[in-house]
């Protein structure tokens, strides 16, 4: 079989999927149709319909679109069906029923940000990235009853380095997720869908903790500066750019500012240099601060802070900061 001939059909939301979505148009695969969410509302009275880009870009060329509101509903599985898929590929997109995803001759496979069995779940780059983890990477593997614990094609790795935050790795995992699903493609392909795939049971060591990757909320975002400074780093990186760690931080004169934190720096200032009055008072969340260098007290150790948004303000560098602060 040519891959012309592979009647594919692509399932995604996000700008995460449209990576492996325009990696499979332009390497000339037959993408029939695509499944996205519906058009969601925003803006301050919710008046205008927002697309998803995916569909802004299935729509950009030509292919066929499709947004149940719900993927049992029986119109969109025989609406699916007359696709006659040969192999469904699913990037960041929702759970799928069993008369969905077992619905292609080759059956359907997920491009997972992280390196399973590890990070299961919605934010997997988040969560290896607040966990201080330096290596992530994607994989490949045929979709079943449950969420992540599908039989494994293929992994690639992913160093993250020290001071990486979810934009870097989000990038280079969205590039990386598409050479896979491409290799894993194509691996189908030739074998006629009869490849080898690996049990996800037989990949996990004895006695080694499963790290889970559940969906990120407001409440999840807020810092904890009783932690070490090494955690709270991880911890806004983790969170940074989208949705951006929050908390209160002490203010030299007694008074507390919420803010969020999109940049950190790990440092070895110590507050017995900075303001030796503060030394033996120095309690976690409270602000020390020179002309150009702002720093909170965490469990362990101060933190610099690079880039913040006190609240009802603009996103500003540290020393826009400290400049207004009186």
């Amino acid at each position: 079989m040519k891959k012309e001939d592979l009647r594919i059909v692509f399932m995604g939301t996000p700008e995460f999927a449209v990576g492996t979505l325009q990696a499979l148009v332009e390497g000339g695969y037959n993408v029939v149709a695509v499944v996205t969410q519906p058009d969601k509302p925003f803006g301050r009275h919710a008046s205008v319909l927002r697309a998803p880009e995916v569909k802004v870009y299935a729509q950009e060329h030509n292919i066929p679109v499709l947004q149940p509101e719900k993927m049992k509903d029986p119109d969109f599985v025989e609406q699916l069906r007359s696709y006659n898929a040969d192999l469904q590929v699913v990037v960041a997109f929702r759970m799928l029923p069993e008369v969905v995803w077992a619905m292609p001759r080759f059956g359907t496979f997920n491009v997972h940000a992280a390196l399973l069995p590890q990070y299961r779940g919605a934010a997997p780059i988040n969560w290896a990235i607040i966990n201080g983890e330096t290596t992530t990477g994607v994989t490949t593997f045929f979709l079943d009853h449950d969420i992540d614990t599908g039989r494994i094609i293929m992994q690639k790795p992913f160093p993250i380095p020290q001071d990486a935050d979810v934009e870097y790795v989000y990038d280079g995992l969205m590039a990386l997720g598409a050479q896979a699903a491409l290799e894993t493609v194509d691996k189908i392909i030739a074998t006629d869908g009869v490849m080898e795939s690996l049990p996800q049971e037989d990949m996990i060591r004895v006695g080694e903790e499963l790290k889970s990757a559940p969906k990120i909320f407001k409440e999840t975002c807020e810092i904890d500066w009783t932690k070490t400074a090494k955690q709270t780093h991880d911890f806004v990186r983790g969170l940074s750019p989208v949705p951006g760690s929050h908390g209160k931080i002490l203010l030299p004169n007694g008074s507390e500012m919420e803010v969020k934190i999109y940049k950190t720096a790990m440092t070895e200032a110590k507050v017995a240099d900075i303001a030796p009055e503060m030394a033996e008072a120095i309690k976690p969340g409270v602000v020390v601060r020179d002309k150009k260098h702002l720093y909170v007290a965490c469990g362990d150790a101060l933190l610099e802070v690079l880039s913040l948004q006190p609240n009802g303000k603009k996103r500003m560098d540290a020393v826009s900061f400290l400049n207004g602060l009186h």
